[in-house]
């Protein structure tokens, strides 16, 4: 419990990185919340408004993440011979405006539901916030079938 010092452990090289709890105790799932809470909280913590600027919070979940799990040689960056993991964000809507530095747009005033597209591995996954591999429908009608499972098992 209580508050990580990101500042500090950014300042002394160690490798600090973002995620997402999974679905059963972060309901959002949303690296754009994720990087700004990180971001904002390390601020705080560290008592200075410089610490942890919006580059560094998108290092954390992407290279930082990449590199925690052993794997930046393949991921956490676009680089010839890595995996495409691309995502769009739409930053044109007027909620994003202006927008003077785009990590900066992402990172404090961006969120999921600005996605527009998405490729792993240079496979699209999404497209024009169309699933292309997953049946939408079925996906929510299995996820409340299984939020009615577990309900009635904690009780």
């Amino acid at each position: 419990s209580g508050f990580c010092p990101v500042a500090e452990l950014h300042k002394n090289d160690i490798n600090v990185t973002i995620g997402t709890d999974g679905a059963a105790s972060n309901n959002d799932l949303d690296m754009f919340a994720e990087m700004r809470q990180t971001a904002l909280l390390a601020k705080a913590v560290a008592g200075d408004a410089a610490a942890v600027p919006a580059h560094a919070a998108l290092e954390m979940a992407t290279i930082n993440a990449a590199k925690s799990l052993g794997m930046e040689q393949e991921i956490g960056s676009l680089e010839v011979g890595k995996q495409a993991d691309i995502v769009a964000v739409q930053l044109s809507d007027i909620e994003t405006q202006p927008v003077y530095d785009v990590v900066s747009q992402l990172v404090y005033a961006s969120s999921r539901d600005k996605v527009t597209d998405v490729w792993v591995a240079g496979k699209q996954l999404l497209n024009s916030r169309q699933l292309l591999t997953l049946n939408e429908t079925k996906v929510i009608q299995d996820a409340q079938q299984w939020a009615i499972k577990i309900g009635s098992q904690s009780q």
